[in-house]
């Protein structure tokens, strides 16, 4: 195993030093656990995919380095009523490809995500009309009020008509089935960087955009993105040179990189809160040893697995402390958070068996749980941990735990009993989470988009609803505290942690670290 295992390592860094024959001194090359699974910024709302794609494509507001709004392909807008905002468009941009960048675009753009095969339409679904009012002018209707609409947009990719017409990607492509279109592999954004080279699961080559619209702060040139899943290789690379950029960095090799003298660890708080959810929908649970009937209906089982999880363990003994327990779905930063409710569940093997015993269960019953081994930090660790915490209370947990690139399909489909997810509200407000992640889901409208489990409150949808539309900023933070209160009552899902980010960087490189782990390659330079 170790000889085979030094053999996969030499090879992949010899395919590296032959990439970097051709890299000049302003190439940086990028690992990752995973790839972007598509180049289409449609087909899949993760974090990772779109941090990507990102680097090609232009929303039209953006975040700054702070996180803070800042315009992007619209350069103003405006409430010209409460349902109705006026966005004024940059001129003189050009998709990649030399196509000039109008108002046809926006509307295109909108209506692809909106439709079928979208992974967006979260973003999309409270827009009621796009119209166009000239060239670079288009004004966009909402169902409601909607204050955050500016915020909403911030990631989601404007594309070409024209060239999504010409190469029949009219419509996103649907990760769930495992469909691709030529927007799959081949991207023409207006962003600051274009794609020369794209191999799945193998590298992906961005060139720098001469006719960039923005400025580009950092020198590089070139950014080869490649996915290592493996850890040890990856921090290996790092310190042999091999590679410039990493994450995430092992929790255990954190010292180690910064002792090394040639890298260094960046690192800071997370957004992103990683949770788990149980179907609560089917009449009998799928994958589990119980017939006849879903035992993660009853509040008391939900409630037992909660109290099972000694997350204090998990925050010591996996994360090594890089993980802050939460008892909310949302973490500091996230507007709605308050520490007065973000509280968690005592831990307490005694009371969770006492609640599986009143619910009827009390030797337990088997069940399946799916985790990804490639996206969130020790995620297959996690789920080990959880997993002989639930044993217990005699709770046998078959572990499902693969790559990302046939977890997400799988659970998006809700093919899932009990599930891994991390999330990260793209608006930095409570309302985004509510909506996409315990809103009664509604696959036409995409309400509850990710809502794998299906929960399902119908006046916690209504608290939601008036959310979105309040503007008055003191009744709206007591709305998504009355919503918040209702999802821990039902203990709608199992809330774990916010995430610490490590991203390991070599002494030659500068750049700036995002709190929602976006990582703009604009921002980043190297010296030789």
């Amino acid at each position: 195993m170790k000889i085979q295992r030094k053999v996969a390592v030499t090879a992949l860094f010899a395919a590296m030093a032959t990439a970097s024959l051709v890299a000049g001194a302003q190439t940086i090359r990028v690992a990752n656990q995973g790839d972007a699974l598509s180049l289409d910024p449609h087909s899949l709302n993760e974090s990772l995919q779109l941090s990507v794609d990102l680097n090609v494509y232009d929303a039209l507001t953006e975040r700054n380095k702070d996180l803070s709004l800042a315009p992007g392909l619209a350069t103003a807008w405006k409430q010209t009523s409460p349902t109705v905002w006026r966005f004024e468009l940059r001129k003189g941009v050009k998709f990649h490809d030399g196509t000039p960048f109008t108002a046809d675009d926006v509307l295109f753009s909108i209506t692809r995500a909106a439709g079928d095969g979208s992974d967006v339409k979260a973003k999309v679904n409270d827009i009621k009309e796009v119209r166009k009012v000239n060239d670079y002018a288009v004004d966009i209707e909402t169902k409601g009020p909607f204050p955050i609409l500016p915020d909403v947009l911030s990631d989601l990719a404007i594309m070409s008509k024209k060239w999504c017409e010409e190469n029949k990607a009219e419509k996103p492509v649907d990760r769930r089935k495992g469909i691709e279109n030529t927007a799959s592999f081949k991207a023409n954004g207006t962003g600051p960087f274009r794609v020369r080279e794209r191999q799945p699961d193998v590298r992906t080559v961005f060139v720098r955009n001469p006719s960039y619209w923005g400025k580009i702060e950092g020198n590089v040139q070139e950014v080869i993105f490649t996915p290592i899943a493996n850890p040890a290789t990856r921090v290996a690379a790092l310190l042999s040179g091999e590679i410039d950029v990493m994450e995430p960095v092992p929790v255990q090799d954190v010292a180690r990189l910064n002792a090394s003298g040639n890298a260094r660890v960046v690192t800071g708080p997370e957004l992103r809160t990683i949770f788990l959810g149980m179907d609560q929908k089917r009449d009998e649970l799928l994958y589990s040893s119980v017939k006849g009937k879903n035992p993660f209906k009853d509040k008391r089982v939900r409630q037992a697995f909660y109290q099972a999880i000694d997350i204090n363990s998990i925050q010591r003994t996996v994360m090594r402390g890089a993980s802050r327990p939460t008892g909310l779905m949302v973490g500091p930063g996230i507007n709605g958070w308050t520490a007065e409710q973000d509280k968690r569940l005592p831990y307490d093997v005694e009371a969770a068996k006492k609640l599986m015993a009143d619910a009827g269960y009390p030797n337990g019953f088997e069940v399946a749980m799916n985790c990804p081994n490639d996206r969130y930090v020790n995620d297959r660790q996690i789920c080990e941990a959880v997993a002989a915490n639930l044993a217990r209370i005699n709770v046998k947990i078959n572990l499902q735990a693969e790559t990302k690139g046939t977890y997400f399909p799988k659970i998006l489909r809700r093919d899932t009993s009990f599930y891994m997810l991390g999330w990260t509200p793209t608006t930095y407000d409570s309302h985004n989470a509510l909506d996409a992640l315990m809103r009664c889901p509604n696959d036409k409208t995409g309400d509850g988009q990710f809502n794998l489990g299906s929960y399902c409150n119908p006046k916690l949808d209504e608290a939601i609803a008036k959310i979105k539309s309040n503007t008055d900023p003191a009744q709206r933070n007591a709305l998504i505290k009355e919503a918040f209160a209702m999802h821990a009552d039902d203990v709608g899902h199992l809330p774990l942690h916010q995430q610490s980010l490590a991203w390991g960087v070599s002494k030659k490189v500068s750049l700036t670290q995002r709190a929602d782990n976006f990582m703009p390659f604009k921002w980043m330079s190297i010296t030789k």
